[in-house]
């Protein structure tokens, strides 16, 4: 009598069968002609990708495992160390393929608005806002998406007060979701006569934004106020009502724009920011009505903690969420993050999937 399949062969037999059907359908003349189904299809293939090459390469190890078995029952010693390394390649290769199975977010696929804002620190938390724009949109065009500005509130010491802009492409939330939170700098400001080191703060939110079918917005619950537009020190920018602020009145929520001469694009700027704040409020709701091991996972919008400090004495980054530290502080601020994203994402799945098992 045969044994009963592990769990992790069931696995490998969920995924083989699964990203078949899946080339079924992207080979099917009906749904090659529906365009909208054709890409969500398309989008669950590529997604599969790794669990199936995962699978592949597990069933290569397992056959592998099970010519060594035999080969070391007819008396081939030598076999041993080939069964070892095979059977440690399977467990190896199990954990990744169960790492890569944990359910996604759903909003990794969505293009995303981040705003910055200055925190503690006065000028120095302004200037430290504007490093961390520029990091931020240097790493986006690193991974090949498109920047778009949105909104800015120059600080009269240089930087920011705040900067609003929008990231576009394919999966730009699953990148930049672990951006969001306390950034932390310790360095010598530039006025500083004495050389003392300070530490300034700025604030990251990273909001998907929402379509507007997934954000219901009532036209009766908004409160629009036009205004002319102003620049640093109260200089006039322009000499009509452009500038353009809408208070969304059961949330209290407000965004303001003015950097369009446009009313028209301000408003449509302000909006496309009001409906992603008010998805992001929605989904922060919904979580926080859930078990405290799902509030407290990367991604639900609380951001009291610092998530990151870059000291410039010691040329190090340190994220504290996975306590991993870097020691090349400038290639960092110059858009290379990709190892604090791919260490991030690694944690997020391995703590969603003992979830899971819990």
């Amino acid at each position: 009598m045969a044994a009963a399949p592990t769990v992790i062969e069931r696995l490998v037999e969920q995924v083989e069968e699964r990203y078949r059907d899946l080339e079924e359908q992207l080979a099917d003349p009906e749904i090659m002609a529906d365009r909208a189904r054709y890409a969500d299809v398309a989008r669950s293939h590529r997604e599969l990708g790794e669990a199936h090459d995962l699978a592949k390469r597990y069933r290569m190890a397992e056959s592998n495992a099970a010519g060594a078995a035999e080969l070391l029952e007819e008396g081939e010693k030598e076999m041993q160390d080939e069964l070892t390394s095979a059977r440690a390649e399977m467990e190896e290769i199990a954990e990744a393929l169960r790492l890569a199975m944990v359910e996604r977010d759903p909003n990794d696929d969505k293009n995303v608005i981040v705003e910055i804002r200055a925190g503690a620190g006065g000028d120095e938390a302004a200037l430290f806002a504007a490093d961390l724009y520029r990091m931020l949109t240097r790493y986006a065009e690193r991974r090949g998406f498109k920047t778009e500005a949105l909104g800015h509130s120059d600080s009269p010491g240089g930087g920011f007060k705040e900067v609003t802009f929008a990231i576009k492409g394919d999966g730009a939330y699953s990148v930049f979701k672990y951006e969001a939170g306390v950034h932390r700098v310790q360095r010598v400001p530039q006025t500083e006569s004495q050389g003392r080191i300070h530490t300034s703060t700025a604030t990251v939110a990273v909001l998907p934004e929402a379509e507007d079918v997934e954000v219901d917005i009532d036209q009766n619950d908004l409160q629009i106020d036009v205004y002319r537009s102003s620049g640093p020190g109260g200089q006039s920018v322009n000499t009509t009502d452009s500038a353009v602020r809408i208070t969304h009145k059961p949330t209290g929520l407000v965004v303001s724009m003015q950097d369009e001469k446009s009313q028209l694009q301000n408003r449509e700027r302000a909006m496309r920011v009001l409906r992603a704040r008010l998805y992001e409020h929605a989904v922060r709701e919904q979580q926080e009505g859930m078990a405290a091991d799902r509030r407290a996972q990367v991604g639900t919008g609380e951001r009291s903690e610092k998530v990151r400090t870059y000291n410039y004495p010691q040329g190090r980054v340190t994220d504290h969420r996975i306590k991993l530290t870097a020691h090349n502080l400038e290639s960092i601020l110059e858009g290379e993050l990709n190892e604090f994203t791919d260490e991030l994402a690694a944690d997020e799945r391995r703590r969603k999937l003992e979830a899971q098992a819990a």
